[in-house]
């Protein structure tokens, strides 16, 4: 009988950790790759002045990382959509700004960084071009985000943003 109930235990002990893990649909390490991200940020030019603070945060049960940023003149702001898509193994972002301009983007961790990449668009000179940020975790926790135009090559061609966050307190 002591075995009937020991049996009966681990039985209900191992139904109830697996119940846990199926209620979290977002728990997988790819669905947290990017949580070096989260928090309530200042960040800074290459120059080191204020250029904004963005605010990370978890939402929808852990599903989707909601970005909103205010630049330092707080006239222009923005909000962004992470997620990692269980259907194509990769993260997306989908950003909007205060002037309607979209950008969207995806791709993975890959050590330290997470890199995403917009598809390719035709610019006024005929050439095909796409935008590509990586952010950086860095040893001191602080993160850098580099924002850049590559060409067909992917060589980059122009730099559209260069900050470091540093976490406020």
């Amino acid at each position: 009988m002591k075995t009937l109930f020991l049996v009966l235990g681990m039985l209900l002990t191992l139904h109830g950790t697996m119940a846990q893990a199926a209620d979290c649909a977002c728990c997988t390490e790819n669905h947290k790759a990017f949580d070096f991200w989260i928090g309530t940020w200042e960040v800074t030019g290459v120059n080191g002045t204020l250029v904004g603070t963005n605010t990370i945060r978890k939402e929808q049960d852990g599903c989707v990382l909601r970005e909103n940023w205010t630049g330092a003149t707080g006239q222009y702001t923005g909000t962004s959509l992470n997620f990692y898509n269980t259907q194509t193994a990769q993260w997306e972002q989908l950003w909007i700004d205060n002037s309607g301009s979209p950008l969207k983007l995806k791709g993975n961790r890959i050590a330290n960084q997470m890199i995403l990449s917009s598809e390719p668009f035709k610019q006024a000179d005929g050439k095909e071009y796409r935008n590509r940020i990586i952010w950086t975790l860095n040893k001191d926790k602080t993160v850098r985000q580099l924002w850049e135009v590559l060409n067909d090559a992917d060589t980059p061609v122009n730099t559209l943003f260069d900050g470091l966050y540093t976490k406020k307190e």
